[in-house]
């Protein structure tokens, strides 16, 4: 496939003035610098999240829904060589400000399903673009950082590399948090799909050809979910380019 990249120049995400004096307000380690990367020519894997209210988990492992209505799509290209997540983060129906102890409230922790996990890498929170639709989209590259400190007194993200997710996907979960949401307000578990394509879990890739309705009837449930936000993950990934 070919891929246009979105980004030409390298920028160093950092926090201060008023939002470093928000941090504070919240209690939470001023951020350490990251660089934000123009997008790579090739991934190495790719996944996609379909986040609910009901799917979060409070430290304690203890179901904690989050805000009613609310939804969120995260989309994820991976090069593990270089150590590079590209993201496309959608919120919608979240209303109030982002609250976290890490240096941002949008996150991927090591979690699996039903089951509570640290922060692995922080990205920058979704922007309401004028609709209440909220979106972050970019490219970062580790080694990560979060701002969270472990028990043993190292940040979550030290030492993590994108091969331990591409490993386990399943065992990794997308998140957000606002003040009302402090637990989560949707939450949801990364499913890998083809970098060129929707993996139909048939022994074949379906195209842009397959209508919702025949993915629809190829899986149920949560499965299905999964699917048609796979298949979701590769239109925009070509309408993007195409305007690009």
């Amino acid at each position: 496939m070919t891929r246009t990249t979105k980004k030409t120049a390298i920028r160093t995400l950092t926090i201060g003035g008023a939002a470093a004096t928000a941090v504070t307000l919240f209690g939470v380690t001023p951020a350490f610098a990251e660089t934000e990367v123009p997008e790579p020519s090739t991934f190495t894997s790719a996944y996609t999240v379909m986040a609910t209210p009901d799917q979060v988990i409070n430290n304690d492992g203890v179901a904690t829904p989050g805000e009613p209505g609310a939804t969120g799509t995260f989309d994820f290209r991976v090069n593990s060589d270089t150590e590079v997540i590209c993201y496309d983060i959608t919120l919608r129906g979240v209303t109030g400000d982002y609250q976290s102890p890490a240096k941002t409230a949008t996150h991927i922790h090591e979690a699996a399903q039903g089951q509570a996990g640290p922060p692995r890498i922080a990205f920058p929170n979704p922007v309401d673009r004028g609709d209440g639709t909220r979106t972050s989209s970019g490219c970062l590259q580790g080694p990560f950082t979060t701002g969270v400190m472990s028990a043993a007194g190292a940040d979550t993200g030290t030492g993590f590399s994108l091969k331990q997710l591409e490993a386990n996907p399943a065992g990794f979960t997308g998140d957000s948090h606002t003040t009302s949401f402090a637990a989560g307000v949707v939450r949801g578990q990364l499913t890998q799909v083809p970098v060129g394509g929707v993996d139909t879990g048939l022994g074949g890739a379906a195209t842009e050809s397959a209508s919702a309705g025949g993915l629809g009837l190829a899986a149920g449930g949560a499965g299905a979910l999964a699917l048609l936000g796979a298949g979701a993950y590769v239109l925009t990934r070509r309408q993007r380019a195409t305007r690009a």
